[in-house]
């Protein structure tokens, strides 16, 4: 009996971890795909709460947040080789660094620093303070700018093909 009470609490503990997690979305135009976890608002302070200024977010949840370019881009004003990077945000009040870094399958951001060397572009943007709250991270593209938006913030990226 204790081995069955046993076996249903780790599957319940296990299924409730498994849906806790952020869905997996991606964004998707004819050079680019953006494969990140999808996080919800819900009534947080998302940027200067959740996510501290100043820090390194994966800009997602779960695992960190990856961008595959089918042909070499500039982004930003950098130029980067056709292939799949994970995309951090370095945060601010102002402005955003965006960072590409060819170590992939990299859980969140905490292990950043012992692959920071491995950074491929680092582009500074605007933060633009939007009007109306974005629920759900939402990361858009269409070939010409990549927009990162939740909250009441959003940051794009110019992008040339």
């Amino acid at each position: 009996m204790k081995k069955i009470a046993l076996f249903f609490a780790f599957v319940l503990t296990t299924s409730s971890l498994v849906f806790a997690q952020s869905p997996r979305v991606k964004a998707e135009s004819t050079n680019v795909t953006v494969s990140y976890g999808q996080p919800s608002k819900k009534g947080r302070v998302i940027f200067g709460g959740l996510e501290k200024f100043g820090t390194v977010w994966r800009t997602g949840a779960n695992e960190a947040t990856e961008i595959t370019f089918k042909k070499d881009v500039t982004f930003g004003g950098k130029a980067v080789k056709a292939g799949t990077y994970t995309l951090f945000s370095k945060l601010g009040e102002k402005e955003w660094t965006i960072i590409l870094n060819s170590e992939l399958k990299q859980w969140g951001s905490y292990g950043y620093d012992k692959i920071k060397d491995k950074n491929v572009a680092e582009v500074t943007v605007p933060v633009k303070k939007l009007s109306d709250v974005v629920e759900k991270l939402t990361i858009t593209t269409d070939d010409k700018t990549l927009t990162i938006s939740w909250d009441q913030t959003s940051v794009s990226v110019p992008m040339k093909f």
